[in-house]
């Protein structure tokens, strides 16, 4: 039995109730969804990977965007925030720039286009940036970030960290902002402040993994191997696809004589991004230091090619050169380290390893 009000009794009994029947989609209302769909689900799609720092798929699903949309402000933002993610810092440049032009009254993403600026060594341009940026909105933290990105530059330290601190002051719980205030600290020697800072950032994003990266490197320094690699892989599981923190765990398992287990790592940074010159120097000190001479040779000769003018790279092809018996490149290796005019103390090393080319490794040591 129907209970009493039921739907059914009401139609039975004859009720007001009237169906009315739904028109189908005009072709108009149709092609409207349609140009909807065509822009909401790839930038849907490329925020979700943009949130797991999975760049490559983000800057593809943002490339299915019509060219209308590629071309809007905040589309080029999301590009120039995955070209950073991706240390591709030019075309991240290339991408914030566009997006600033479209509209210069917007500082959302510009603290990171001043960091682009920074690790591109653009002063001139990071100084315009900065000028624009509080001449737009004083009361804005990005503003006052791309700023202290400019004193840090110029080794301003103590100017930059009260500009990030006026930045935390407009917004509290700025992790980025943190974080730059943790660098400036750390490149200013301070590292309790430095370790003050990267935890206030940690406290405002739990995910934040700059913050993570910049405890790792303190502990780095304070030889507390174990304590980086942690903070290393902590954030690696956050992002996993940077081949900057694969080299740092790599880079701290070498310090621990873990040399296997830096190899792997450091061949993942390497697949990431074959350009990244620190984690080709690193395997081949690893190589190395396996006797596996050939291999690390090739990490070397490779490496040469993306950083020609480095002369630790050429000094240390020089020395893999002696140990596998071919002096005549030795030789070779080691005059272009000597003219690619190095620190005094390197300078030192290098002349002592010319010297001493076509001595062999018991003659070496008799000498010494």
């Amino acid at each position: 039995n129907a209970p009493a009000g039921d739907g059914n009794g009401a139609a039975a009994e004859g009720s007001s109730y009237h169906w009315q029947e739904v028109e189908p989609p005009t072709a108009k209302s149709q092609q409207q969804s349609d140009q909807l769909l065509s822009v909401f689900l790839p930038l849907s799609l490329a925020m979700h990977h943009l949130s797991q720092y999975k760049c490559k798929e983000a800057l593809a699903a943002l490339s299915k965007l019509p060219q209308q949309q590629l071309d809007s402000p905040g589309v080029l933002l999301l590009m120039g925030r995955c070209l950073y993610e991706l240390v591709d810092y030019s075309r991240a440049a290339e991408a914030f720039e566009a997006a600033r032009r479209a509209d210069p009254f917007n500082l959302e993403g510009m603290e990171y286009y001043s960091t682009v600026l920074w690790h591109l060594k653009k002063d001139v341009e990071l100084a315009h940036l900065a000028q624009h940026a509080v001449s737009v909105d004083r009361l804005a933290p990005e503003a006052w970030c791309v700023a202290g990105n400019c004193y840090s530059l110029q080794r301003e330290h103590e100017s930059a960290v009260s500009l990030f601190k006026r930045a935390l002051q407009l917004q509290p719980h700025m992790a980025y902002a943190a974080t730059l205030m943790g660098h400036e600290y750390f490149a200013g020697e301070d590292l309790v402040a430095a370790t003050t800072a990267y935890q206030h950032a940690l406290r405002s994003d739990g995910r934040h993994y700059n913050a993570l990266y910049g405890l790792g490197q303190i502990y780095m320094k304070q030889e507390k191997y174990m304590e980086a690699l942690t903070h290393f892989d902590l954030a690696t599981r956050i992002n996993p696809s940077s081949s900057v923190l694969r080299c740092c765990c790599g880079t701290a398992l070498r310090r621990m004589n873990r040399l296997e287990d830096a190899l792997k790592q450091l061949e993942v940074a390497i697949a990431i991004d074959s350009r990244n010159p620190l984690a080709r120097f690193e395997a081949a000190g690893v190589l190395t230091s396996l006797e596996r001479h050939e291999e690390a040779l090739q990490q070397l000769q490779q490496l040469s090619e993306i950083v020609p003018r480095e002369s630790s790279v050429h000094f240390m092809m020089g020395k893999l050169y002696k140990r596998l018996g071919h002096t005549d490149r030795a030789l070779a290796a080691l005059n272009i380290a000597l003219d690619l005019k190095p620190l005094a103390a390197d300078r030192a090393a290098i002349k002592a390893a010319i010297d001493k080319v076509y001595l062999s490794e018991d003659e070496e040591e008799e000498e010494l």
